[in-house]
């Protein structure tokens, strides 16, 4: 889905004429987290702890980077993580659904694809409920989940949120014009953000009075979807490439490539999770061919039977402040340590993130 320019204005006639829809989205999201805060509504909890990452937004915020930044700094510490993730673009029906590193796109969904490649040793587990891929994440020795995309997912308890927000997109640190869909940007209400437990603001500037930290993007070398080989950006310099995306924000890849003094001709194919086809990639043959690593998982079956060897995927590394990571484990510390956290009903206490 690509944002239409008006949830960028409060003006626009567009936005105005959709904004009771936008109230009535708000009032049903506000209802249902007041649902299993009262009780009225039960989560299932795991007996192990859970780490949400999500957003209050549409489109691609940097949730699936900051879900393997944190990974990594678990297995630093000795936890045993495993990734939920509800598998977008999959069927997936009756048991969760392992990932596994020959796994494909349109069986697991290309985000925790891209995440077991990244990480090889972390467990990653698909299906639409998130408390069944748990139950599979103890059997396999998980001993703490993280939830990619899960912040509406309130039917599994969770211990710890955190919320992402792309500040440097539109107005309103991303949030437009703070209205929810259809007539901005918006999933939830913007008092969401003053219950969640941090704010990752991806180009944005640290606050942790207020429990927010910047976070950016670090690209590091291309990865050749043929034959796995590596390739610095630098080495693209002074070529004309093709620079493709298919993700809910390709302007901030085209930008990366362009800061990097890369010569691109862009080609936005206008949605998330979009399914590239063969003829979708024929024509681009005689030039590098820059995607994100998101967009590689699912082009590089076609580029390996083809043999296209100028095809590259750009992964990203995600840069946070050392506050967040203090933060974080300041409260893994009470879980281990075997006492409760600020949570209430499987959802933060009102002594979340403020200030955004």
């Amino acid at each position: 889905m690509k944002a239409p320019a008006f949830w960028q204005s409060a003006h626009d006639w567009r936005s105005l004429m959709l904004a009771p829809l936008g109230w009535l989205w708000c009032a049903l999201a506000r209802r249902r987290v007041l649902a299993y805060r009262s009780h009225r509504k039960t989560a299932q909890r795991l007996p192990i702890p859970v780490i949400v990452i999500g957003n209050i937004t549409v489109g691609g915020t940097g949730k699936t980077p900051l879900t393997l930044w944190l990974a990594q700094r678990l297995l630093a510490r000795g936890w045993h993580p495993a990734i939920l993730s509800r598998g977008h673009g999959a069927k997936i029906t009756g048991a969760a659904r392992r990932v596994m590193l020959d796994s494909r796109a349109c069986e697991v969904g290309d985000e925790p694809l891209m995440l077991k490649r990244a990480l090889p040793e972390v467990e990653v587990i698909v299906h639409p409920e998130r408390y069944r891929a748990g139950l599979l994440a103890l059997e396999l020795g998980a001993d703490i989940v993280l939830l990619d995309d899960g912040l509406q997912h309130l039917q599994l308890a969770r211990d710890l949120e955190i919320c992402v927000l792309d500040a440097a997109r539109g107005q309103n640190k991303g949030m437009g014009n703070g209205r929810c869909l259809p007539a901005g940007p918006l999933r939830e209400p913007i008092q969401r953000l003053h219950e969640v437990d941090a704010v990752v603001l991806h180009g944005g500037v640290s606050n942790a009075v207020a429990r927010q930290w910047a976070m950016r993007l670090q690209p590091a070398d291309a990865v050749n979807l043929v034959d796995g080989s590596r390739c610095a950006l630098a080495d693209f310099m002074g070529q004309e490439c093709d620079a493709l995306a298919g993700i809910g924000h390709p302007e901030r890849f085209f930008g990366m490539l362009r800061g990097l003094g890369l010569t691109i001709e862009t080609h936005d194919f206008a949605g998330d999770h979009h399914v590239f086809t063969q003829g979708e990639l024929r024509r681009f043959n005689t030039r590098p061919l820059l995607m994100t690593a998101k967009d590689g998982v699912k082009c590089q079956a076609l580029a390996q039977a083809q043999q296209w060897r100028n095809h590259w995927a750009i992964p990203v590394e995600a840069q946070l402040d050392q506050g967040l990571e203090d933060f974080i484990f300041s409260r893994l510390e009470v879980l281990r340590n075997g006492q409760t956290t600020t949570r209430n009903f499987g959802l933060p206490s009102d002594q979340g993130a403020t200030g955004v």
